[in-house]
């Protein structure tokens, strides 16, 4: 019988995410949020973490898991 490869530990970091850096477009368009929303969260320092490649802007997936997750446990403690 074949050995099964590790699980990758991204994938379950990551609860299904892209694999890749997410745009803002891709986390409005994951949290159906409007674009301008997820702006301004980064303008208020209020939303997931984000960084800059040049000069475009980018969101690791298990930076936003990990907000994601936060959010949830803060509603659920209201």
């Amino acid at each position: 019988m074949p050995k099964r490869p590790p699980a990758d530990p991204r994938a379950t970091l990551r609860a299904g995410l892209p694999d890749r850096y997410l745009t803002p477009e891709d986390l409005a368009s994951l949290l159906s949020v409007p674009l301008e929303t997820v702006y301004g969260w980064r303008k208020k320092r209020i939303g997931p973490a984000g960084f800059r490649v040049g000069k475009h802007l980018r969101y690791d997936p298990a930076a936003v898991r990990a907000w994601i997750d936060q959010q949830t446990a803060l509603d659920a403690a209201a």
